[in-house]
């Protein structure tokens, strides 16, 4: 059980990536240990693209992925993103792109995961109150600074892509990509096609819910999941999108696999500079998800899934509040 490589423009990372933000705020409890010990499992399957952000926690996931990798640095490919600015008590004061946040957020961020360069740093979300061009011209500060050594963009418009790619070559764009986001492909995954930049999907299993373990009442009660920021996990949605879910697990179930490895698998199956990563803070379901790189996909399972799991048979808006999404 052992995972590849692939290219995300000039940066080769694992096959799979391992999102963080869930060992330590949003998916319930948070377990610290635990957390570690699912980085430190990731690392000797080969899972070593991780990625984390400053607003996770806020700022604690980012100190415990920095305790998890001390002494494994270069094993590690290592993300993480700025932009969602929140102070200390969590509360959220906006989206900032200005040029003096960039260079300090990443000052912070390095100070906070014990290292002296990030592989990949993200806008984790567009400024609209600041040109990306000069956002972007302060993300190639630090390039230059040594500080940073790959740029990236979470949720950008094509039009944005276009223009930030121009200011500095961008690496990587992260974005919500699954069997059940699929809009992406109309315009933005041919766009960064076409300038090289790879794709970097977030939520690969749908927050959970391509998994199987996710039904009425099984969320934990803290866990934002809950709430209706999530209209595709609550309700009437939840139920209708758990008839499409059901679909996935017999197929799953007629390749030896699970549900989850199955959408996985999908993903993985969308092109070589597609690198997913799927968020888990337990060593168990990090295992599972290793194994989807082991299901092989035909062109007729592929077939079979999109006619299974249509493109607009989703029910519900991935966010219930889309403003923060560039457009």
């Amino acid at each position: 059980m052992t995972i590849q490589q692939r290219n995300l423009g000039d940066l080769t990372v694992s096959t799979l990536g391992l999102g963080c933000m869930g060992m330590s705020e949003y998916y319930g409890s948070a377990d610290e240990q635990q957390g570690i010990d699912t980085i430190h499992r990731a690392l000797d399957l080969g899972v070593t693209f991780l990625d984390t952000a400053d607003m996770y926690g806020p700022f604690t996931n980012e100190q415990l992925v920095g305790r998890a990798i001390a002494g494994r640095r270069d094993e590690v490919q290592l993300a993480t993103k700025f932009g969602n600015e929140r102070l200390p008590d969590g509360t959220r004061v906006g989206i900032n792109g200005s040029p003096d946040y960039v260079r300090s957020a990443c000052d912070a961020s390095l100070q906070r995961l014990g290292v002296d360069h990030i592989d990949l740093y993200y806008q984790h979300r567009v400024d609209q109150t600041v040109p990306i061009e000069e956002t972007v011209g302060a993300m190639g500060e630090l390039v230059a600074a040594g500080k940073v050594r790959h740029l990236g963009l979470s949720e950008a418009s094509p039009a944005n892509i276009r223009k930030a790619h121009a200011t500095h070559p961008i690496t990587a764009l992260q974005t919500e990509y699954s069997l059940f986001t699929r809009d992406l492909e109309d315009e933005i995954l041919p766009l960064i096609r076409e300038l090289g930049i790879g794709l970097v999907p977030y939520s690969p299993l749908g927050r959970g819910i391509l998994t199987g373990a996710i039904a009425q009442g099984t969320l934990e009660e803290d866990d934002s999941r809950n709430s209706a920021y999530f209209p595709r996990l609550n309700g009437e949605a939840l139920d209708a999108n758990l008839v499409l879910v059901d679909k996935v697990r017999r197929f799953a179930e007629d390749k030896g696999a699970t549900p989850g490895q199955v959408a996985l698998a999908w993903v993985l199956a969308q092109g070589d500079d597609v690198v997913p990563i799927p968020g888990t803070k337990r060593v168990t379901y990090l295992e599972e998800n290793v194994g989807a790189a082991d299901v092989e996909l035909t062109a007729d399972d592929l077939a079979a899934l999109d006619a299974a799991v249509p493109r607009d048979a989703v029910v519900g808006a991935r966010y219930g509040d889309m403003s923060s999404i560039d457009s």
